[in-house]
């Protein structure tokens, strides 16, 4: 089997060639990215893409649709990946989230790839009352990057192909890897428990978020990139993630500062409503994947992240303002002219 996975070179995408490599010892995996995120390597000297047969550099938003010959499954895993970056650069997160996206699902599809797996969020659910929300559920985005996985979605649903298109939202993503962010909930909290005894929730800890371990992520796309059009249809669109993994944020600090002693937990109660608040169900996932559910529990992914800072030496109580937030990566490339508005590298004379 030969796969490609675009935007490997992220948080997820790290993890996912280490884990397809020991899963899939005899496939041909190769990975496309344009290195926004490359350096960033957290805990490891060794890079991930050792465990690739094949790393290729380039902009997903230029990508030759020839390149896509002979591939049994492709990956879509490069995004401008947050709501704080999507919000500040609208255009650039629609073309490369969406317009990307979407025109290399089409020439994959036009190239014979089988199988096409778009990382979506459940971040298309936005603020939602009244329960769990199922695949059949109305959505409500509030954000750029929600709307781009949600547009990327409704424009996959709509391609006539024979490719099985399996389109897998996400919880909310934490736990360490090779190039580990900071800007997620619970790898948040334990940074701050570990810099500098206290960790600071911004809102009133009273928002829904479902978790799931990146080791998690890793193992439902393995399912993805061989799920037969029989196992849920030629377009699928699925909640990933666990039921007993939905968790209010206050839940969440309380739980980190446990595994921490001495952690004091502040939490803003005169913050303002979170627009982002909403608990999923993924009964689906659990009847299609059953092979393949999450394993690694919360406590697991706390104590993973403890071990991987202290690996690092971590000890920045400034790390919101640091190079492990993915925004301000990208504002640094901006800033130094390495990239122009339009998040394309700028090439410079020797």
């Amino acid at each position: 089997m030969k796969i490609l996975i675009t935007g490997n070179m992220g948080y997820v995408g790290s993890a996912l060639s280490k884990y397809l490599r020991t899963a899939r010892p005899d496939a041909i995996l190769h990975g496309f990215d344009n290195g926004y995120f490359s350096h960033g390597l957290t805990g490891t000297t060794v890079m991930p893409e050792r465990s690739l047969d094949a790393q290729f550099h380039g902009d997903v938003r230029q990508l030759a649709p020839e390149f896509l010959q002979g591939y049994d499954a492709v990956v879509q895993l490069a995004a401008i990946s947050n709501d704080p970056m999507g919000d500040r650069f609208v255009d650039p997160t629609m073309a490369i989230n969406q317009g990307a996206a979407v025109s290399i699902a089409k020439a994959a599809a036009a190239a014979g790839v089988k199988n096409f797996v778009f990382a979506s969020s459940c971040s298309v659910y936005g603020v939602a009352v009244g329960g769990a929300r199922k695949e059949t559920d109305g959505l409500n985005p509030v954000t750029a990057y929600a709307k781009s996985k949600i547009g990327t979605e409704r424009e996959l649903a709509e391609l006539d192909t024979g490719m099985t298109i399996s389109c897998l939202r996400f919880a909310t993503a934490c736990g360490m890897s090779d190039r580990l962010r900071l800007d997620l909930v619970l790898n948040d909290f334990v940074a701050g428990a570990l810099s500098k005894g206290q960790i600071t929730v911004l809102s009133d800890g009273s928002p829904w978020r479902p978790l799931i371990d990146v080791a998690d992520m890793a193992r439902a796309i393995d399912w993805a990139v061989e799920r037969p059009a029989a196992n849920g249809g030629q377009y699928l669109a699925v909640n990933v993630g666990s039921d007993d993994r939905n968790y209010q944020v206050r839940d969440l600090a309380h739980a980190v500062a446990a595994a921490v002693p001495g952690t004091e937990v502040s939490i803003n109660l005169s913050a303002p409503a979170d627009s982002r608040s909403y608990q999923v169900d993924f009964g689906l996932f659990r009847s299609l994947a059953p092979e393949h559910q999450p394993l690694v529990d919360l406590n697991a992914s706390i104590r993973n992240l403890i071990d991987g800072l202290k690996r690092m030496r971590f000890s920045d109580a400034d790390f919101r303002s640091s190079s492990l937030i993915r925004l301000h990566v990208l504002q640094g490339h901006l800033d130094a002219g390495r990239l122009n508005a339009a998040f394309e590298w700028q090439r410079f004379d020797a």
